[in-house]
């Protein structure tokens, strides 16, 4: 890793957060205690069925704001801030003119399953399996690549522009990155192998990108960003910038951060974060684990030049965002956190039972032809069996991965590390204890996917020393033993897994 002398007074490190639903700048102290923050959501753009999109201009506006709140809301200046770390949605696609600094298209979410269609030409020679030794995935819509390519597609001149040289790619740790390091005045086109893993675009061995893959997607290599480690100096901040002349030197994917922020550093370790999706994350060491049981495998973290580590992870689309559901499109709640007043209303989930496959299912299922179904329904069901069977989703997601990620690695684990704004809800996390049963255990420090992403960029510039460091600042904050008796575990299991079934065969060629 590198680094570099700071002046006396520098005595924090700025994580910038950019998520699905936000955008957030976090200041910490050498306790990785949080001193400030401030965050900004940005629109969720829905032009259609399956459709999601944010305004990338909009996010970088609000990344800007976030980093002045957060700096004013500490009394802090540039010269108080070591370093900067960048965490984020991973797989969305943002395509921008070099030239202008503009967008040619709104950014593509993670969610948004338009790309099917070019999912299903692609497996016609190999299946989804075609380029799953290599990257560690299986074709789909999730991924950054097939995004880029619908963008190239569809978008009036954008493929001439590409093949031109004028467009650049990046998720949205590099579009921060570029921007934040002078943009077309010379910004900085990198992205960390994290973030780069979840392209379908990079071969996990050599860290570099497929020059075949590319070819099969008609991407042109010069869009895409350089590939570097998590933790070192990539660039510094522009004089454009209040952190002007700050060095940029962390970046991980949001799962990747809040692993990472967990201190589950070594193989064996893992978490579960909970956002607008689930993510479980296994870390499996310094060899990349090939899952046969609907796992992704991917890159856990690479710190400078030492050896890579991979990880399992099995991937959620719609949880948190689930309840998100409830408050916008049903209004059965006014705000996120009454979900859970009105789940405990009721008894129990009164037969009721919700699979959001809103995106499809992901993990372990990968089936994009799979929609969301609430089942089980009877006239005693309620508002409140609904927000239940919605708060019991998540759960009975979470303990599907964590079954495939036993499987897969062969270890059991004895208790689950959890993260995530959803972990502040005490009765999910009784369930989730219950339907798993193991005990569940929140960190002294929730904010641990910005905290990644500033243990990272420490490290890189000697803040902080090494992992062991970093270990012994994790804290429990909070348990969660199971109390379920084991037959009503295996019975509401059961139960879950027959309305899993049910969202199956929805998509025909004509309903999308």
């Amino acid at each position: 890793m590198s680094s570099e002398a700071q002046t006396p007074e520098a005595r924090y490190i700025l994580a910038i957060d950019q998520g699905t639903t936000s955008s957030r700048a976090m200041i910490f102290d050498h306790s990785g205690d949080v001193v400030s923050a401030g965050q900004r959501e940005h629109r969720q753009i829905l032009p259609r069925a399956g459709w999601v999109e944010h305004d990338p201009m909009e996010i970088w506006g609000n990344v800007r704001e976030v980093i002045g709140l957060a700096l004013a809301k500490a009394d802090l200046t540039r010269h108080d801030i070591c370093a900067v770390g960048i965490t984020n949605q991973r797989e969305t696609a943002i395509v921008w003119d070099k030239n202008t600094g503009k967008p040619v298209y709104n950014a593509i979410v993670w969610q948004d399953t338009r790309t099917q269609s070019i999912i299903d030409r692609l497996a016609e020679d190999g299946g989804l399996d075609r380029f799953i030794e290599a990257t560690g995935l299986p074709l789909s819509t999730y991924f950054s690549a097939t995004k880029i390519a619908w963008i190239l597609e569809n978008v009036e001149g954008a493929r001439e522009r590409a093949e031109n040289g004028d467009l650049l790619f990046g998720t949205p740790d590099t579009w921060v990155l570029w921007n934040l390091t002078g943009g077309r005045r010379g910004g900085v086109h990198a992205t960390d192998v994290t973030n780069a893993s979840r392209t379908l675009l990079l071969d996990l061995h050599t860290l570099q990108w497929r020059d075949d893959i590319l070819e099969a997607f008609d991407i042109p290599r010069t869009m895409l960003p350089e590939v570097r480690s998590s933790a070192e100096i990539y660039g510094h901040a522009s004089s454009s910038s209040l952190l002007r002349e700050t060095p940029i030197a962390g970046i991980l994917g949001d799962q990747q951060a809040a692993t990472f922020g967990q201190a589950a550093f070594s193989a064996g370790e893992a978490k579960n974060t909970y956002g607008t999706g689930n993510f479980l994350i296994v870390n499996t060491g310094t060899e990349p684990v090939r899952s046969t049981h609907g796992l992704l495998t991917t890159i856990a973290y690479k710190l400078g030049d030492a050896e890579t580590h991979y990880a399992l992870e099995g991937s959620i689309a719609v949880t948190g965002s689930l309840v998100q559901w409830l408050r916008d499109n049903l209004g059965i709640i006014g705000s996120a956190p009454e979900v859970e007043s009105l789940a405990l209303s009721v008894d129990d989930n009164g037969g009721a039972y919700f699979v959001p496959a809103f995106s499809g299912l992901f993990a372990p299922h990968w089936r994009p032809d799979a929609r969301g179904a609430l089942v089980g329904l009877t006239r005693f069901v309620n508002k409140g069996h609904i927000a239940r069977a919605a708060l019991e989703s998540i759960a009975y997601q979470t303990r599907e991965v964590l079954d495939a990620a036993t499987a897969d690695t062969e270890a059991t684990l004895t208790e689950l590390k959890v993260d995530g704004g959803a972990t502040e809800n005490s009765t999910l996390l009784q369930f989730q204890a219950d339907i798993l049963g193991i005990p569940v255990v929140r960190p002294n420090i929730g904010e641990t996917t910005a905290l990644g992403a500033a243990y990272a960029a420490g490290l890189a510039t000697g803040f902080w020393s090494d992992l062991d460091e970093l270990r012994s600042k994790w804290q429990e904050g909070r348990r969660w033993e199971p109390t379920m008796a084991p037959e009503e575990r295996d019975r509401l299991n059961r139960n879950w897994n027959k309305a899993v079934k049910r969202t199956l065969d929805w998509v025909d060629d004509d309903v999308r």
